[in-house]
């Protein structure tokens, strides 16, 4: 791995670091798997209801019954 460069202000202090793109590209990607960790732990800790397949399909049929019947009304 190549070593940081940095661009330093008054009294050295860091203001930025510089990376090739490729060490960029692998961080940012790095960075996005965590973030996806952290949100299927959160969505697990959660309790969770299950409805069974045909009772989703059986009120997202009912919705749109109701939106044509009010479309035509």
């Amino acid at each position: 791995m190549p070593t940081p460069q940095f661009i330093t202000g008054n009294a050295e202090k860091k203001l930025a670091v510089v990376l090739p793109i490729k060490e960029y590209n692998k961080l940012i990607e790095e960075l996005e798997d965590l973030e996806d960790v952290r949100e299927f732990d959160k969505a697990m800790s959660k309790k969770q209801e299950f409805i069974p397949l045909e009772q989703v399909i059986e009120e997202i049929e009912k919705s749109r019954k109701k939106k044509q019947q009010k479309r035509f009304s």
